[in-house]
C-alpha cells in the first residue's frame, strides 16, 4: 500500500482576483485549446500554500495572497490530485515566467462566458467551483516530530 502512494503526483492551482473582479488564467503550449488558472506540481516537502504563490509567480511574474482550498480534484487515469486554491492577486503586471506558457492575462470571467476560454471540462468544474465558493477547507502544514504548526489557513 505504501509503495503506491509514491506514484501519486500533487498539483496545485489557484483561481487568482485582481482588484477589479477579473480572474487570472494562463494558456500552455502544451494545452493550447484552453486556458486554465495556473499552477503545476508541489516540490517534495513543499508545503501546498507556498507551491501555490511559488508556481503562480513563475509562471505569471504575479504575487498572490493565498485565501483559502476551494477544492480537491484527482484524476484517476495519472494518479494525480489537484488542490485548488483562491487567491487574490498583489500585483498586476504580468510577465510569463517560463517556457511552458504560451500567454498569460486577466479576463472578466464569468460562469457564462467560461466557455469562451476554458474548454475542458476538468477545467471548467474546478474554475467554476473556485468561482462559487464562499468558505474554505481549513489547510494546515505540520512538521512531525516533534509536531509543529508552520501555518494554517482557514
Amino acid at each position: 500500500m505504501r509503495d503506491s502512494l509514491l506514484n501519486h503526483l500533487i498539483a496545485v492551482s489557484a483561481l487568482v482576483v485582481n482588484e477589479q473582479g477579473e480572474v487570472l488564467l494562463v494558456q500552455t503550449h502544451d494545452r493550447s485549446d484552453t486556458w486554465e488558472c495556473p499552477g503545476g506540481q508541489v516540490e517534495q516537502g513543499e508545503a501546498l500554500d507556498q507551491a501555490v504563490i511559488r508556481e503562480v509567480y513563475e509562471e505569471t511574474g504575479i504575487t498572490i495572497r493565498v485565501l483559502g482550498i476551494t477544492g480537491l480534484y484527482y484524476n484517476s487515469s495519472n494518479f494525480l490530485l489537484s488542490v485548488v486554491f483562491k487567491a487574490v492577486s498583489t500585483s498586476n503586471c504580468i510577465r510569463k515566467q517560463t517556457e511552458e506558457i504560451r500567454d498569460a492575462k486577466f479576463v472578466n470571467l464569468t460562469e457564462d462566458a467560461i466557455g469562451r476560454y476554458i474548454t475542458r471540462p476538468n477545467m471548467k468544474s474546478r474554475t467554476l467551483d473556485a468561482m462559487k465558493v464562499r468558505h474554505y477547507a481549513p489547510y494546515e502544514t505540520w512538521t512531525a516530530p516533534p509536531f509543529q504548526l508552520l501555518g494554517r489557513l482557514e
